[in-house]
């Protein structure tokens, strides 16, 4: 625009109000619309199973966490109480 407009001083190659130049840019915007648009669609598929994926390890995880609590449930620990002997039967 700004050598349309300075540099071109004479003879300029499109007036003022820049009409060419806004045909121009209509065009290049009404190129890059779909391909934007397609773009933004084929992330957010990614996304989708991206987030399918997070959902799916998130409960075997949570399959798995209650699985291990509930033999941790099984087992018959002592009490924190209890004094803990060792092979001698000596108190420590």
């Amino acid at each position: 625009m700004s050598g349309n407009t300075w540099l071109l001083a004479e003879k300029e190659f499109d007036p003022y109000p820049y009409v060419f130049l806004n045909l121009v840019l209509a065009i290049i915007c009404g190129l890059q619309a779909p391909i934007i648009l397609m773009s933004q669609n084929r992330e957010a598929q990614k996304d989708r199973l991206r987030a399918d994926l997070d959902y799916q390890v998130n409960l075997k995880n949570e399959m798995l966490l209650s699985e291990i609590l509930r033999r941790l449930e099984k087992r018959d620990f002592p009490s924190q109480h209890d004094p803990i002997r060792d092979s001698s039967d000596r108190q420590t």
